[in-house]
């Protein structure tokens, strides 16, 4: 009898059934256990089209015989996934192409993505978009009830989850929009960032049931199509509609209770100010994806964005705090790690200032307003890192200039903005940081490529400038990289974009950027980084360093900066590069510092500059101008024009090196011909004996010519003006 029983509850029982096939995708059935695999056979037939007699099954590999019924492959979920294989149709029928399953359209796109930091990043994009400043992660180990669920099967997605939340409220488009997961709906609006991640769709590594707690809704994805009836991807709450509903699920949605500030209350007052994320953490295998997560693995999750954590807010407009937090299973809650960017007090209105200015720039150039400038704004940021592990914060600071091309500057560029929806937007960034422990750190600063947020780092990302540079940059598919026109893609319209955006707008911001710094140098001479003359010749890229993509923006950058006051000299002004004395002089010579101070007293601007500015002169300016240096030649030129009036010990020292070349003959002239009475007389091209010096020596000492001082050259001259002056003499015969 109690056999009888179970039979008759096992034929009451139902299963839900997939059927999976390449080429028409998935169709799902509510059928009873006592089903048989030949039924199932029946009702793929109208779906499909495919003939009954030409339709094969297979559960986990096994083909299926007719007779066996759908209960003996049914597990505790109560969905049975089955394979189909068939020849098709002959003759007329259904045709036509389809679209993938939704659960295979996911997983196409996770094999393309690579889990790690980026994911969080994604997170950080979408919330930038959205006009939120402030980002959380938490890891959440809390296990909630089981009992009051919507369905049995939801029980799985009540344990540990990572939480993301922002200070943003999705708007009916946001909602809207994380439904078209095909489809980006940013991709017609080049103001938001994240249509160029994958932005929501990379969480599916973590998790198979994203929930999502935003304004007055709640809603829930399911892209297996199981847990909310057949076909339904996902379900959503509504506080006030809903509310009779929520009531009665408690511990479904207790997990959005006492998190990021929602209480009870919330849902009595029907909206949450913010926008939080539950992404359950995948304890096993599903169709989506093998990949499982556990505290673990999302501590690591964690660590790999901590990584490039002092970048990550560089050259975001909105988001300036993202802050990483553990829950542990008895409710205790700690700060693992935390990023702030913020102003100094004295220049606090000058960042929204430039980002209000930006806007405007970038409005402008939506409305195709021409314009044949590029706008760039300045402004310093502060980026304050706090880490669990770390007794003091680390503070760095950033001089940024971001630009917006105006229409106009480059036609082509136009062109393809319009096709592709994307902005001529660049920011260049210079580390401030200080010059104490760091000039070995410094001089190892490695420029990154970002596109808003700092690409991961490796090779593809690195520039060989000495500068960090994020721009509105067409990338590849897995948003890891910057495409270039590599002979696979010379045609790719996003490729060649990159190409002039560097070359057009590029130099420009590159170049506001250092006269910004200098101009900066003079007035924040008490800051806690104060700049110097030394850290800005280091923002100049050098050539054999920098990566080919980013070579050409080095000749129009520097023909910027050269017609304006960029060369330091040593009396500490800046001014223009015809208007210095380069010096290359060996400081560790005697004469040195005599003839770069009779250069400066004659009224000329000497500089000494290391390699790299060196190598930008000879490479820009030799080749349209001659270039002044401090040669023994120059110097006999000033001298014939303003003399030298200095001390007898300066004069010997100018004398030294103007003879050092050993072009004698443009001594002529020069009052530095120093006689045994103290005086100095000018070289004479006079060959009379009159006007002849004699120069002692052992067999003419100067005790044979009584009070002819005045007619001897010095005794007491060091060995090598000697030595050159007695050449000269030579040379003369």
């Amino acid at each position: 009898m109690a056999t009888e029983s179970m039979k008759n509850n096992d034929s009451l029982r139902t299963a839900t059934v997939t059927v999976l096939h390449d080429y028409v995708g998935c169709r799902t059935f509510e059928v009873p256990s006592s089903v048989s695999v030949a039924s199932i056979k029946e009702l793929i037939y109208p779906e499909t089209g495919f003939p009954v007699a030409e339709q094969c099954l297979y559960h986990k590999g096994r083909e299926l015989s007719d007779s066996v019924e759908v209960g003996d492959l049914q597990t505790s979920q109560n969905h049975v996934f089955l394979n189909l294989l068939s020849k098709g149709l002959k003759g007329g029928g259904r045709f036509g192409q389809t679209t993938p399953p939704l659960v295979d359209f996911l997983k196409d796109i996770l094999r393309r993505y690579p889990e790690g930091g980026q994911i969080l990043k994604e997170l950080i994009q979408n919330a930038e978009d959205a006009g939120a400043t402030e980002v959380k992660f938490l890891y959440d180990e809390t296990q909630y009830g089981t009992e009051s669920l919507w369905s049995k099967d939801m029980a799985q997605y009540q344990g540990p989850a990572l939480y993301v939340f922002n200070n943003a409220v999705f708007t009916p488009e946001d909602w809207h929009g994380i439904q078209e997961i095909a489809r980006s709906r940013k991709k017609d609006d080049p103001l938001k960032v994240g249509r160029f991640g994958i932005g929501f769709n990379s969480v599916y590594h973590i998790t198979d049931v994203p929930s999502i707690f935003s304004g007055d809704q709640i809603g829930m994805l399911d892209p297996h199509q199981t847990l909310f009836g057949p076909h339904e991807s996902g379900q959503c709450w509504n506080l006030k509609d809903d509310i009779k509903e929520i009531n009665e699920l408690t511990d479904q949605f207790k997990p959005f209770v006492g998190v990021f500030g929602s209480t009870k209350e919330t849902f009595n007052t029907g909206h949450f100010p913010g926008t939080f994320f539950r992404f359950p953490l995948r304890q096993q295998p599903s169709q989506l994806s093998s990949n499982l997560y556990n505290k673990e693995k999302v501590l690591e999750l964690f660590e790999s964005f901590r990584a490039d954590a002092d970048t990550v807010l560089l050259f975001l407009k909105s988001v300036q705090d993202v802050s990483l937090h553990v829950r542990e299973a008895d409710g205790t809650e700690r700060l693992i790690f935390r990023v702030t960017a913020s102003e100094n007090k004295a220049l606090k209105h000058e960042r929204p200032n430039s980002i209000k200015i930006l806007g405007n720039a970038v409005s402008q150039y939506c409305k195709s307003v021409p314009s044949n400038s590029i706008t760039c704004v300045t402004y310093h940021i502060n980026i304050v890192l706090e880490d669990e592990c770390v007794k003091d914060a680390q503070k760095t600071s950033w001089l940024v200039c971001n630009s917006v091309g105006g229409r106009g500057i480059c036609n082509e560029l136009d062109s393809l903005a319009d096709d592709l929806k994307y902005i001529p937007t660049i920011g260049i960034a210079m580390s401030l940081s200080s010059d104490g422990e760091g000039k070995g750190a410094a001089a190892q600063f490695s420029g990154r490529a970002f596109c808003f947020l700092p690409l991961p780092p490796g090779e593809e990302s690195k520039t060989g400038l000495p500068v960090h540079v994020s721009g509105f940059f067409g990338l590849t598919d897995n948003r890891r990289s910057i495409k270039w026109r590599e002979l696979d893609q010379w045609r790719d319209p996003a490729a060649l974009w990159n190409e002039l955006l560097v070359a057009n707008v590029v130099p420009k911001a590159y170049a506001t950027l250092v006269l910004e710094a200098i101009k900066r140098m003079e007035t924040e001479k008490n800051s806690d980084f104060p700049l110097s003359a030394e850290r800005i010749y280091r923002l100049w890229p050098q050539k054999n360093k920098t990566k080919v993509h980013w070579q050409p923006i080095i000749e129009p950058l520097l023909n910027e900066l050269f017609q304006n006051e960029v060369i330091y000299s040593i009396t500490d002004n800046w001014i223009k590069v015809e208007e210095v004395y380069f010096s290359e002089m060996d400081e560790n010579l005697e004469y040195t510092q005599a003839v770069l101070n009779y250069l400066q007293g004659s009224g000329k601007e000497v500089a000494k500059v290391p390699d790299n500015i060196a190598n930008a002169v000879d490479l820009i300016v030799s080749s349209t101008k001659p270039v002044k240096k401090v040669t023994p030649g120059t110097v006999r030129q000033v001298l014939r024009q303003s003399g030298h009036k200095g001390p007898a010990d300066e004069k010997l020292h100018v004398l030294d090196f103007v003879l050092s070349d050993g072009n004698y003959s443009e001594l002529i002239g020069l009052e530095l011909l120093p006689l045994q009475n103290g005086n100095f007389i000018s070289f004479s091209s006079s060959t009379s004996d009159q006007d002849a010096i004699y120069i002692t020596s052992e067999s003419f000492p100067r005790s044979l010519f009584p009070g002819l001082d005045g007619r001897l050259l010095a005794d007491d001259l060091k060995p090598q003006v000697l030595a050159a002056l007695k050449d000269a003499a030579k040379s003369r015969e």
